[in-house]
């Protein structure tokens, strides 16, 4: 029996084609952003299907949007994207040959990780070896999102809806990564490099079209 936990990451550099508005006005949950406390720009990303066509999570970007082509430099972008993740149980996989893990904490904060690394082209790095780190790097996201007691991560307390929740927190050379629960049936993921995550708080999108798409 087939067995998978492992959602598929979705690059925050996507083409327009990849940002329509349809899938996310399809969820069956509601999705989060940033909350009024941000007056920057908000955007969307995509959102992540099921075989089904079921939408299973998906992003919302806030500030700068990240580019390889930007004529500041990627390092130099301000951004924090949050990651909605449907909160799903063990399920037989729509094509009927495997069964889905459940979704959870983890799941948010390996969405989050390799979104990070999507947008990262690491200084001095030659075009050629990029790809063998991202191979790494994204091996390395997935162990620690599995793990999410080990000594990387540490506690940050951030407002879900103005309630104060509990998120697990790492850090890098690349940016910031978190994760944690939220409230009406989903967990939350963000990930960000220029604007810092203390003081960030996440609430319900009230509508979804106002964000650029």
């Amino acid at each position: 029996m087939e067995t998978t936990g492992r959602a598929e990451p979705q690059d925050a550099t996507a083409s327009g084609a990849d940002r329509g508005i349809d899938g996310y006005l399809m969820a069956d949950f509601p999705w989060y952003g940033l909350d009024e406390a941000f007056t920057g720009p908000r955007w969307l990303t995509r959102v992540g299907r099921a075989a089904d066509g079921t939408v299973e999570h998906g992003a919302t970007g806030h500030g700068d949007e990240p580019s390889y082509r930007s004529e500041a430099g990627p390092d130099h972008q301000r951004f924090a994207i949050v990651v909605t993740v449907a909160d799903r149980p063990v399920r037989s996989s729509p094509d009927g040959t495997g069964v889905l893990d459940a979704t959870s904490v983890s799941s948010a904060a390996w969405l989050a990780g390799s979104g990070l690394l999507s947008c990262t082209w690491p200084a001095r790095m030659e075009r050629g070896l990029r790809q063998q780190w991202l191979d790494q790097q994204t091996a390395i996201a997935w162990e620690l999102a599995d793990d999410l007691e080990n000594s990387a991560w540490t506690t940050l307390t951030l407002p879900v809806d103005g309630i104060p929740a509990e998120f697990r927190y790492r850090e890098s050379e690349y940016g910031w990564v978190l994760a944690g629960p939220a409230h009406e049936n989903v967990h939350i993921g963000a990930y960000g490099r220029g604007m810092s995550a203390y003081g960030l708080g996440f609430s319900v999108i009230k509508d979804i079209t106002a964000y650029r798409h």
